[in-house]
Parts: structure tokens; sequence; C-alpha cells
């Protein structure tokens, strides 16, 4: 059966939560709380805390894992078969309950996270009835996959021990060695069901082994040599004057344990790539229209088919590049496709970056110089504001070599953890100065950090459950709204940046579903990214790769955006004068984390609300 786990990227943005602030002003829609809340809010409070027990990394991340959930901070998640039961197990018992409650006489915050839940668990028991991968509980990364490039163990737990788990105290240090200890069962939990997988004829793509080889390569090096694992309890303990032997203790673990563990993985990789192709979609697996109509269901919730997906990315990348023709025009670029000015712009030496750590750190200082641009017109979007309290780091090298040119997040509840910006630094030609702007506004702030700092005034389970049609569209809204609010009126190659990504998004649901239900090769997905988008080919390489390993996740972003845009069209043309974008952000941020078919309620209570006042 397939797996829940919450990696880092569902702990930072799927269970968004806020840094150390204030209580945010008007946090609290204005809908009345009956006396018949309260039995629906305790039954909620009861769902989100099973579901808790069941990832104890979010847990920390989120900074709950105290006074009764404390014993959470000494535990991992269990990535074995029998684990995988017992969440579809928990979720059948929490969803049967949540389907009893009588809706009808609860407040509209209350009703909603019911719907939420009902929603949320019952798309996840469906990808739990297939016959493989990995099950995200109302989150985002759906996978087929147990390990592979940017899925697994391997990834996930050394990050999240260095940078999510604390050490204050002693107590914290025995803790992080004993999830120390329970990495290697991890580890083989999740070769046990490769190899269940390999039984029933589910081979990742051989490029996709290849990669994961080479990185689980730099993991086991790293591991043998005392690497992050050892070094960051190490270095942390000494920094607050924790005595102990902590570093013999950490290593020992490593090199006795987590190095074998780590090789066995590799061995399994080793014999599935010798029955490999390089077929990239999941249409020549088994199950795999099944699993691909399942994965495009979780992604977008909606009902949209493969070829619905496919024409809306054809359509909307023609009506993007007639905007962007103008502005290449304007500043020079005038012979050739949109796509084939965007390559050629791509290597203007006036937007690169230095190359190696001098450009490493220019790309940080740029990031911090334009996130303080975007923070400025803020107030205009918004009338309830959060810190967006943020740290940029780089991804680890471990990571690095299969992952996205970004990805971000809110950190934790208590502060303690900040939001992270984590960017992809293997090679400074992977950003430029026109798109890095629109980067740090999806990803950090009014992104995906901003948006999560909402998250933790809502009840646990809402804080616990987030939609990628969500999460992703309103990442790519937020993009828009920082072009909207003028901040690239001064530079409008940097407009270009910010078409560019809405385009590639586009892009990504013509190749997503080109390569799963249209028989697409992996160069194929490639080149329609280079040719019609003017993309990068060192970061669509791995973006296509993407897409091969989480089917149908990349089709979230722009199904997302489009229906908040529809939403606020269709509140303009209602309200009138009456509206105010402010009051429709708000909406939609304060409203949560939803199903599309919510948030479209949401927005019709906010019409209905605003027309009486």
């Amino acid at each position: 059966m397939p797996t829940f786990e919450l990696t880092r990227r569902e702990t930072i943005a799927a269970f968004a939560a806020s840094a150390a602030m204030p209580l945010i002003a008007k946090a609290t829609p204005a809908w009345a709380a009956p006396a018949t809340d309260a039995p629906a809010s305790a039954l909620l409070d009861s769902i989100g805390e099973n579901l808790l027990r069941l990832n104890p990394e979010g847990a920390t991340s989120l900074g709950v894992d105290t006074a009764k959930r404390a014993y959470l901070r000494s535990k991992l998640g269990d990535r074995t078969a029998v684990g995988q039961y017992k969440v579809a197990a928990t979720l059948k018992a929490d969803l049967a309950r949540a389907k009893a409650i009588d809706t009808s006489k609860l407040s509209f915050p209350v009703r909603t996270s019911v719907e939420v839940v009902r929603s949320a668990y019952t798309t996840a028991l469906e990808g739990f009835a297939l016959p493989y991968g990995d099950v995200a509980v109302g989150g985002w990364r759906n996978t087929p996959y147990v390990v592979i490039q940017n899925v697994g163990a391997y990834i996930d737990t050394p990050q999240f021990l260095d940078t999510d788990h604390p050490i204050e105290s002693r107590s914290d240090a025995e803790a992080y060695l004993a999830r120390l200890a329970q990495y290697p069962g991890q580890l083989d939990g999740e070769l046990a069901r490769m190899r269940a997988a390999r039984g029933k004829g589910l081979v990742p793509p051989n490029f996709l082994i290849d990669k994961t080889l080479d990185q689980l390569a730099i993991s086991l090096k790293s591991t043998k040599e005392g690497g992050t694992l050892v070094e960051s309890i190490t270095r942390r303990t000494k920094e607050k004057g924790i005595p102990g032997d902590w570093e013999a203790r950490a290593r020992k673990i490593a090199t006795s344990a987590a190095v074998p563990a780590l090789q066995r993985q590799i061995d399994e990789l080793r014999a599935e790539r010798l029955k490999a192709t390089d077929i990239a979609g999941m249409w020549s697996r088994p199950h795999g229209d099944e699993y691909y109509r399942w994965a495009l269901k979780a992604s977008t919730t909606t009902n949209m088919t493969p070829d619905e997906v496919h024409q809306m990315g054809l359509e909307q990348l023609a009506e993007l590049q007639g905007r962007m023709d103008p502005i290449l025009r304007s500043i020079g670029y005038t012979q050739g496709t949109v796509g084939e000015r965007m390559q050629a712009l791509a290597k203007d030496p006036r937007y690169k970056f230095s190359e190696g750590d001098k450009g490493r750190e220019e790309i940080k200082t740029y990031i911090a110089e334009r996130i303080a641009k975007i923070r400025a017109v803020l107030p205009r979007a918004f009338n309830t504001m959060v810190p967006g309290h943020l740290e940029v780091r780089r991804m680890s090298p471990e990571q690095e070599p299969g992952a996205p040119g970004a990805y971000g997040g809110a950190g934790s509840i208590d502060g303690k953890i900040p939001g992270k910006f984590w960017i992809n630094l293997r090679s400074t030609d992977l950003h430029s100065k026109y798109s890095l702007p629109d980067l740090a506004a999806h990803e950090a702030i009014p992104g995906h950090v901003w948006q999560g700092e909402y998250a933790n005034k809502l009840p646990l389970i809402r804080t616990l459950l987030a939609f990628n049609a969500y999460s992703e569209g309103w990442a790519l809204y937020a993009e828009q709204l920082v072009d909207e609010l003028g901040v690239y009126d001064d530079f409008p190659v940097g407009r270009l940046g910010y078409l560019q990504s809405i385009a590639f998004r586009c892009c990504r649901l013509v190749v997503d579903s080109g390569l799963h239900a249209k028989r697409w090769t992996r160069q194929q997905g490639v080149d329609f990214f280079v040719q019609k988008n003017g993309s990068n080919p060192m970061e669509v390489a791995s973006e296509v790769d993407r897409y091969c390993s989480w089917p149908g996740q990349a089709c979230g972003y722009k199904v997302g955006q489009s229906t908040i845009d529809r939403l606020r069209n269709k509140a303009k043309a209602e309200l009138g004068a009456k509206y105010d974008l402010r009051a429709y952000d708000d909406a939609v941020v304060l409203g949560g984390n939803v199903p599309m078919d919510v948030l479209a309620r949401n927005i019709d209570d906010y019409i209905a609300r605003t027309k009486v006042a």
C-alpha cells in the first residue's frame, strides 16, 4: 500500500504555519459561532491529533511537539508497508466520523473545516486503493515511486534533523540520536516497498534511476565521512555547551546502521536499472492511466481530464506570449518566436550572476533586495498583514541535482523555525536577474511563506491539510499581485520574467499531460519548454524529471491561479463599487487552504456578506 509521509516541502508548505508574531488583526472571519459548533470542533481536533501522530516530523516542524505531544520529538514517521496500512485505516475511520457530522447548523468556518477533511481524506483513500507509491494526505506530493531523485528518507530525514529538529538541551540531543537510530529503519521500510513495487512491474524510468543513484552515492559518502547527520548534532551541542559524547554516538549509528541501509537501497536501484526503460510516462506502467487520472484529481481538486488540462495549457500559453511580445520588442528583441527571443535574453550578460561562490552570494543579496521591494507594496493588497518571517537557505548537495530551482514555505507556529526560501545553487546559471524577483514572490512573499503564516490561526486539522491547487495557485496569484502592484513598472525585463514564469506553468499543463497521457518522450518535454518558452535547458531537464516522478503535481499551479482569478472577476462583477482588492485577498487567504470547490463557496459567502454590509 502507498506510503503517507511528509517531506521537507510538505512540512514547510503543506504544514504552513507562521513564525513568532503578534495576533493577526482581523484574522478571524466575521462569522458567528453557534453553540452547536462545539461537538464538531472537538471531533475535528481529535481528527487533527490522529493525523499529527502519524507524522512526528510535522509536529516538530510546527513547534507543537511539547507537553502532551513531547514524545513525538524522538520519533520518525513509519515508512514501512505496515505503517501505510495504519495511515489508511486511520483515514477511513476518521472520514466516517467526519461524514457523520450534521453540518446544517454549523457556522461557516466549522462547516468549511468539515468539508476540507471530507475532501482530503476521500481523495487520499482513493490513492491508497491504488497498488503503489506515496499518498499525500491533504498535501501536494503524490508519487508512484517510493525512492527516486526527489523522494525518499535519504533526502528528507538528514535535512529535517539538521534544519528543523531543535537542540536546546540534553533531552533534545537525546531525541536527535533516537531519531537518527530510526533512520536506517525508514530506509529499510522503503526498501521493502521498492522491492514489492518491482515485483508488480513498477520500475522508474532509467534516467530517473541514474540520477537517484548519483544522489544516493553522495548521501552514502557523506554519511560515511560524518557529514550532516553527525556534524549537525556535534556542532549544535557544542554551541549550546551541552556535554556528552554526541559525535561518537552519532557516528556509530551513521556508519554501522545508516551506511549499510543506504547501500541496500543503492543495490535495489541497480537491480531495477537492469529492467528499466527510457519511457517517461505513467501510461506504460501497471494501472498507469488510472493512477494519472487520480493524480490529476488530487493535484487540481477538479475532475479535469488530461485532454482538458493539455488544451488549457496551450490556450493560456498563447495569450501570455501575446503579452510578452511587445515588451521584448521594446527592449530590442524583435527577431524570432517569443521562445527564441527569451532564449537570447537568457544569454544577455547584464542579467547573469557571477560564477561560483561569488555568484551564490550575489544571488542571496539580490533576493533580499527584491523581497524588500515587494514587502513595501503589500499593504495595498491586504487588510490583514503578517510578518513573513523568512530565511534564505541553500539546498543540500545531496538534494540539488534532482531538485527544482527553488521551493519555500512558512516556519513553525512557535517562531523558533523561520520560514524558508530554499534556493538551488548547484550552478548560478540556474537563475537570472529578471527571473529571481518573481521566484522570490512565489516561494516566499507574498507566496508560500506569506500564505502559510495565516494557517496557524485555524484549527490544527486545517493547519495540517493543504491542497496543491490552492497552495500553488496562491503562489502564482502572488506573482500576479506583485506585477499588478507595480513592482516591475521600472523594470520591464522583470515583468518579462514574471510573464515567462506564468507561461512556464502553462507549459507544465502541456508537458505533464503530454508525458503521462499522450506518450511524449522526456526529450519532447524538454524541447517544448525550451522552444516554446525559452526556458533554461538545465532547469527544465530537472523539471521534466520531476513530472515523471510526481505525475499531475505540476498541473495544480495554473488550475489554482485560474480559479482564484475567475472568482475575483466574479466578485468584481457582483460587488461593483463595493469590491476591494484587499478584502478579496483576505477572503481567499483567511479562509485557509481548501479545495477549489470549497474556495468557491468561501468567496460566495464573502460576496454575500459584503453586499449587505
